[in-house]
């Protein structure tokens, strides 16, 4: 898969350090999550793709035929074409680990990649994911961290779906933690401030 998969931003870090995906949420683009990226993770390499997809001209990264309701070979297709994107961005920048944070669409999809390709990300963190079927891990998550954000009364992605994912990343052998707050769908400051201290928790490959 070629780095040109698809169309991405890419704000340089320290030669060596780690490169940090962002994947943006419905309606986002390239730009939504640099910003942040860059807070997370000062010294890393940030990469945001965008979405391939249109909704009615928002972007999203697979195709779903309602809310909640994702058409399955679409996620498949985006899964395989996301997985071989981020693996030929590794190949060439050679980081010190490989991080990924996404928000609602894009947490779905990098799930997704986790899933399909447990030995990509060495730490993830899913800000309101909505994985609403069981996911088929192919291999092992043992030892993979994941950071899951979620709001207590988020109309989008469900408390106990949230739950239930949690339960699938830690019978999978992950190391989970998740992060809750009061609200809805939004990112709330105590977000963020999980995923930094989550970021700089990650220790350098072979380390």
């Amino acid at each position: 898969m070629s780095k040109d998969a698809y169309i991405h931003k890419l704000l340089p870090g320290s030669p060596g350090s780690p490169l940090l995906f962002v994947f943006h949420g419905t309606g986002g683009d390239e730009s939504q999550l640099l910003s942040l990226g860059r807070d997370l993770v000062p010294d890393g390499t940030i990469l945001s793709p965008r979405g391939d997809v249109a909704e009615m001209g928002a972007a999203r990264f697979f195709r779903r035929t309602g809310e909640g309701v994702y058409d399955m070979d679409d996620l498949s297709r985006a899964t395989d074409k996301m997985a071989g994107f981020v693996r030929a961005q590794v190949e060439a920048a050679k980081p010190s680990s490989v991080l990924g944070l996404g928000y609602s669409n894009g947490a779905n999809i990098l799930a997704s990649v986790v899933f399909a390709a447990p030995d990509l990300f060495n730490a993830s963190v899913l800000m309101h994911p909505l994985i609403p079927f069981e996911p088929e891990v192919k291999g092992s998550l043992a030892g993979r961290r994941i950071l899951v954000t979620a709001g207590k009364r988020d109309p989008i992605c469900p408390p106990n779906l949230t739950s239930r994912l949690e339960a699938y990343l830690r019978a999978d052998g992950a190391d989970v933690t998740v992060e809750w707050h009061e609200g809805g769908h939004e990112v709330r400051p105590n977000e963020i401030e999980a995923a930094r201290r989550f970021f700089a928790g990650v220790p350098a490959e072979g380390a």
